[in-house]
């Protein structure tokens, strides 16, 4: 099955804690804001979304009882629409205020443009 996004081991570990210090996460792909294009980890429903916005994928972290959404906007996707997002986690702190600052660490994305067979696959 062809999705718009996949995670690293260490960002679905990273996820798990945080899930449980926190409760139901969600994600929102910064489109420039605080840590430049970074995706913001928030607890779910904290960051508002609306028509503005595309979820591009729940999430299916195993140990996570709930799928975390990932958002972006839909201006954003618009020019995203050909790429595939990996969510990576690396040692730092960003700038936002994404829920794992406090834990030394940053995630980040990694990408790569879709193949013309996964775009096919894709539901628009």
């Amino acid at each position: 099955m062809v999705t718009r996004v996949d995670v690293t081991p260490a960002a679905a570990e990273m996820m798990r804690r945080l899930r449980e210090q926190h409760g139901p996460l969600m994600f929102h792909q910064s489109g420039g804001c605080c840590d430049g294009s970074s995706p913001m980890c928030y607890l779910e429903g904290e960051f508002r979304t609306g028509g503005s916005d595309v979820l591009l994928e729940s999430l299916a972290i195993e140990g996570v009882p709930e799928p975390i959404t990932f958002w972006m906007s839909a201006a954003q996707f618009e020019l995203w629409k050909h790429t595939h997002l990996t969510v990576d986690v690396v040692p730092g702190r960003g700038a936002g205020f994404s829920l794992e600052a406090p834990e030394g660490v940053r995630f980040l994305i990694r990408s790569r443009l879709l193949t013309e067979q996964e775009l096919a696959e894709l539901t628009p």
